[in-house]
C-alpha cells in the first residue's frame, strides 16, 4: 500500500508542478524584497505591490479591482484602502489615465515607477556604504567624465539619473531592473556601466541591448576596470582600422 501511496501521490505532485509551470511565474524584484523594511513597508503594503506586479505579468491586468485584491490578499476594503492611501501619498505608485490609440478608449492602470525610484535609492546608498574609498567616482580619472554627464559628482554616483539624463527620458521599471541586475547579479562595477554607456553614446546606439553587449563582451575579455576598457577599445578600433 505504501509503495501505490508513493506513487499516486508523486503522480499528483507532478501533475500539480505541471500545471503550475503552464499557468507562468512571476518575477518579484530581488531589491523589493530586501530593502522593503527599509521603506518602511509593512508586510500588507509589500503584499500588495507584490500582487500588483502578479496581475500585470501573469495576467496582463494592469488595474485590477479593489475587490480582486482583497480575494487575494485575504484584508478587509479598509485595509486596501489604507494601503493604497499610503503607498500614493508616499510616492511608492501612482494611477495613470492612457488612451489606447486603436480605439481612443480610456483606461487606468498602476504605475510603480515612483517603487523602482525608491529602492534605486536604496541600491545607491547600499552601494556607498560598501564602496567608501570610491567616494568620487572616477576620481583622477576626468577624461573618463567626458560624454558620460555633465551633472555635478556627486550626482554621478547616481547611475540611475545619468541614465535618465543621457536618454532624454524617464526610465522604464524593466530598465531599472536592468541596471539593477548588472549592479547586482552580474557584478559589473558602477564605472564599467557609466563607461559601456559612454561607448553607446559614441556609437550612436543609446539602448540597453547595445549596452548590455558591451558590458558581456568587456566581460569574456576580463576587462575589470576603466583602464582595462581603455586598452581593449584602442585594441579593438586598431585593429579594425588595419
Amino acid at each position: 500500500m505504501t509503495g501505490s501511496f508513493d506513487k499516486t501521490s508523486a503522480a499528483e505532485w507532478a501533475e500539480g508542478v505541471a500545471y503550475a509551470m503552464e499557468t507562468g511565474m512571476v518575477q518579484i524584484p530581488y531589491a523589493l524584497l530586501k530593502h522593503y523594511r527599509t521603506l518602511r513597508l509593512t508586510d500588507g503594503e509589500m503584499l500588495l505591490l507584490m500582487q500588483l506586479l502578479a496581475f500585470k505579468q501573469a495576467e496582463r491586468n494592469e488595474f485590477p479591482t479593489w475587490e480582486q485584491l482583497q480575494a487575494r490578499i485575504g484584508c478587509t476594503a479598509n485595509e486596501i484602502a489604507l494601503y493604497f492611501s499610503k503607498l500614493m501619498k508616499e510616492g511608492f505608485l501612482r494611477i495613470d489615465s492612457v488612451e489606447d490609440r486603436s480605439s481612443s478608449v480610456q483606461f487606468e492602470r498602476y504605475n510603480l515607477a515612483g517603487l523602482y525610484r525608491k529602492l534605486a535609492e536604496c541600491m545607491i546608498v547600499e552601494r556607498s556604504e560598501q564602496h567608501d574609498e570610491d567616494d568620487i567616482l572616477f576620481a583622477g580619472k576626468p577624461d573618463l567624465l567626458n560624454g558620460v554627464s555633465e551633472s555635478p559628482l556627486t550626482e554621478e554616483r547616481n547611475l540611475f539619473t545619468i541614465f535618465e539624463k543621457e536618454f532624454g527620458r524617464p526610465l522604464s521599471p524593466m530598465e531599472y531592473e536592468t541596471i539593477s541586475s548588472w549592479v547586482d547579479q552580474d557584478r559589473y562595477p558602477e564605472e564599467l556601466i557609466l563607461l559601456a554607456l559612454k561607448e553607446a553614446v559614441f556609437a550612436g546606439k543609446v539602448h540597453f541591448r547595445y549596452i548590455d553587449r558591451i558590458l558581456l563582451e568587456w566581460s569574456r575579455n576580463r576587462v575589470r576596470n576603466a583602464q582595462d576598457a581603455k586598452e581593449y577599445a584602442q585594441r579593438f578600433r586598431g585593429g579594425g582600422r588595419n
